[in-house]
Formats: C-alpha cells, sequence, structure tokens
C-alpha cells in the first residue's frame, strides 16, 4: 500500500468497488484502517475516508484471505534500483509466491495484473513461472495474467488514475486481457484509449515512456546550459517557442535542476542497465542520466559564483520534496543540492510545506529546519528555490529584500519573471543569459 497501490485501491472503490488492500506492516495497515493516507496525495483523504464509511475499502494483513474474497489482484510493490542500475525483483517474486499458494486453495478463476514498472520479461519469466509453481496451476486455465502499467504522477495521482491518457493491458491470453478491458469499461463512464498488445510490450511501453520524459527534462536544461552563456537569452521564452510546434508539445520542457523522484533515476538506469544486458549500447539515454546528474549542482555553482564562495556563508533552501505536492523525498534534487552546500561548508536552513519529516530522515544533521518561508529567508546570504511549491512563487521581491541578509536569490525552477525580480534583487536564475543592463552583477 504505497503510493500506486493506495491511491488505485481507493479511486477503485470510490466508483462502487469492493476492494481489498494488502500490506505486510501492521502499523501501515492499522493507520490506514483508521481513515490516515500515509503519503500526501490531493484528494486522497477525503476518497478514503468515504470508501471507508461505505464499506468499500479495508486493508489487511491477511494475504490469503484477500485472495479468496476477490476476483482480480493487482500487483503495486517496489521494484527498486539496485547499486549497479538493474532491478532488485525479489518483491515481485515474494508476492507472485504468496499469490500462488493463496490460489492454490481456490477453485475460481483469479486474474492477476502486474502494476509495478518491472523490466521486460518480468512478467512471463518470473511472476507466471512462479505463480504456476506454488498454485498448482497453469496461466491461463487456473488463473489469467496481465501487465498493466501505471503512469500517475506523484502529486497527482488521484486526478491521474480518475482522468489518464491511455491504458495499456498487456496480456498474457485474451480471456486475461477481455476481463481487465471489461473492468475498466466499468469503471470509466468514457474509457480512456485502451491499447491491449504483449505483456513484454507493455513492459517496455513503461519504461520507454519514462525514459522519453527524462530526455525531453535533460534536453531542455542542456539548453538552459547554453542559454546561460549567450547574453540576454532565455530558455523560458526558448521552451515556449518549441513547445507550440504541436509534435513537441509543453510537456516536461521546465528547465530547472533536473528530475528526481522514485520513477525517472531508477527507471532510466534501469533501463540502461538492460540495453547493456542486451549487448546494446544506450548511448542516447545514457547521456540523459549524465546531463541530469549534474543539473542539480548547477544552482550551487550560481551561489558560489555571486557570494565568492560558500564557507560559513547562510543558504536557505525553499523546497525539499522532489516535486510539490508530495512529501516523496526519494532521489529529490534537494539532497544532492544540501550535501554539495555542506561540503562547501555553508550553514544550510531548509523549509518545505509538507516534507520536512521525511526530510529528516534522510539529510545529514547539520541541517537547520524552518517553520515557514518566511523563518528560512530570513538572515540568509543567498535562496535557492529547488521546489515548485505555490507558496513560494507567491513571494515579491521586497521579501527578500526585508528579511535576507543579502538579497541573492538563485530560482532554480524558474518560478518568477525575471523582469520583477531583475534590479530589485541579485536574481540568478537556470537558463537566463547576463543581461546587458549590468543589473545581474553579485552584490
Amino acid at each position: 500500500m504505497g503510493y500506486v497501490g493506495l491511491c488505485t485501491a481507493v479511486c477503485f472503490a470510490s466508483r462502487g468497488f469492493k476492494v481489498i488492500g494488502v500490506d505486510v506492516e501492521h502499523e501501515k495497515v492499522e493507520t490506514i484502517n483508521r481513515g490516515i493516507p500515509i503519503i500526501h496525495e490531493e484528494g486522497l483523504p477525503t476518497l478514503l475516508a468515504e470508501s471507508l464509511r461505505k464499506g468499500l475499502f479495508n486493508c489487511t494483513l491477511d494475504f490469503k484471505e484477500a485472495i479468496r474474497a476477490t476476483s482480480t489482484s493487482f500487483i503495486t510493490v517496489g521494484t527498486p534500483g539496485k547499486p549497479n542500475g538493474s532491478t532488485d525483483l525479489s518483491q515481485i517474486e515474494d508476492v507472485s509466491r504468496k499469490i500462488g499458494l493463496a490460489l492454490r486453495d481456490k477453485s475460481d478463476y483469479h486474474l492477476v495484473v502486474v502494476k509495478s514498472t518491472v523490466p521486460p520479461g518480468t512478467s512471463e519469466h518470473l511472476v507466471k513461472r512462479v505463480i504456476e509453481e506454488e498454485a498448482g496451476k497453469r496461466c491461463g486455465e487456473g488463473f489469467g495474467l496481465c501487465v498493466n502499467p501505471e503512469f500517475l504522477r506523484e502529486g497527482s495521482a488521484v486526478y491521474d488514475t480518475f482522468q489518464p491518457d491511455r491504458i495499456i493491458i498487456g496480456e498474457y491470453d485474451e480471456k486475461s486481457g477481455s476481463l481487465l478491458e471489461d473492468f475498466y469499461r466499468a469503471f470509466y463512464a468514457k474509457a480512456p484509449p485502451i491499447l491491449r498488445t504483449t505483456m513484454v510490450n507493455a513492459e517496455l511501453i513503461k519504461y520507454a515512456s519514462n525514459a522519453f520524459l527524462a530526455m525531453k527534462i535533460s534536453f531542455i536544461n542542456t539548453m538552459a546550459n547554453i542559454c546561460e552563456r549567450i547574453p540576454n537569452a532565455d530558455v523560458t521564452v526558448v521552451a515556449k517557442g518549441i513547445g507550440l510546434d504541436k509534435r513537441i508539445g509543453p510537456s516536461f520542457l521546465n528547465a530547472g535542476l533536473g528530475y528526481g523522484g522514485s520513477c525517472l533515476p531508477k527507471d532510466v538506469k534501469a533501463l540502461i542497465r538492460f540495453a547493456e544486458q542486451l549487448n546494446y549500447e544506450p548511448e542516447l539515454i545514457k547521456a540523459v542520466e549524465a546531463v541530469n546528474s549534474k543539473q542539480a549542482l548547477k544552482a550551487v555553482e550560481l551561489a558560489k559564483e555571486a557570494l565568492h564562495g560558500l564557507k560559513g556563508k547562510r543558504i536557505a533552501i525553499l523546497g525539499l520534496s522532489f516535486k510539490p505536492g508530495t512529501n516523496d523525498m526519494r532521489e529529490a534534487v534537494s539532497i544532492k543540492v544540501v550535501k554539495e552546500l555542506l561540503k562547501e561548508e555553508a550553514n544550510v536552513v531548509v523549509y518545505d510545506p509538507v516534507a520536512i519529516p521525511n526530510a529528516k530522515r534522510i539529510l545529514p544533521e547539520e541541517v537547520e529546519y524552518a517553520a515557514s518561508t518566511f523563518e528560512c529567508i530570513k538572515g540568509a546570504d543567498c535562496c535557492i528555490i529547488v521546489t515548485e511549491w505555490d507558496e513560494f512563487k507567491r513571494l515579491k521581491p521586497e521579501d527578500y529584500l526585508k528579511l535576507m541578509r543579502r538579497p541573492i536569490v538563485v530560482d532554480g525552477r524558474r518560478i518568477y519573471d525575471p523582469k520583477e525580480y531583475l534590479g530589485k534583487v541579485n536574481y540568478l536564475a537556470i537558463g537566463l543569459g547576463p543581461v546587458q543592463t549590468g543589473l545581474n552583477r553579485p552584490f
């Protein structure tokens, strides 16, 4: 019952389906059953409370009973990356084994759906094999199998569940695919486009989608780094211009400090590793990762240049979660930024609307935590915008001038209009070239 599992389960229940969530952590199960979401997602608390009140959803530790009482199981366990970039499939194997054991004593046909992101071939050669071994049944006879990758954005997971661009169904056989398609056509008043294909194609579609989105981010950040070397160039204008081309589109063309989170970094690494195992050198995807690995440190470079060194300087960090709308700190850019600042012997104070509890478990002990935006920037020598929360967008140049010791603002997410900031504070931004007026010089 993580991000994907809880959001998917509660959204299904909200449309009248009886859903049972399964997890191995007793405390998590009890927390969810009390109506307390374990994650920060807009709209989730209300949907969870309603589903529990109507008796359409509950969470349990009893794997066998959950399988017995349902007709379909969605696998949403984590598939973390290993140090070498490959995918850790231990949770996939474990849940497949438990499903198989539960199906051994079940006479009714049961559909198993893999939503977790897994390398191509995993569902066929691992999930299917393990379930068959433990259940003593053949896939296509005693149970069905599909791959149904999720494309949820953290912070918008509830919306994305109700308003997906497409549904991908990778089917072991026609019966399995038809059952899953029928479910989705019942779930949606007007179903989105549904693509039915093989399981391996569905697994590849998920990796290809994330790699392509990561590529757009690294591309626009490459353009941003070029723009910084050209007087009066601004990558936000360049991005808007190319985004108006319908063949390109505006999404994922926001220059900044690079991508983070639980999906893109892990999946890009996994695809690289998978390709290498096939004796293919994925040069383009490797370049995407290489650009991203350096991008987070751009903010530190700008701050260091403006202050002529960071030792002993008080640096305010606004935003810790890997994106707004979530408290997820996995692979967050802020981690790299904070650690690099500490390496430069800066004094670091941070603020985030929702991610501080998670951040305290990850960031070094010497980091100071502020209770508000204003408290964070008060007395700071420099402020770095790391996550584009709305409350940071509402700040005005006057706020920085009034509270900071030195009004140096490094806009790592391009949330401010340079015209509003240049000349009022020392405004430095990703993808903004030198301004000929001279108003962008360090104070």
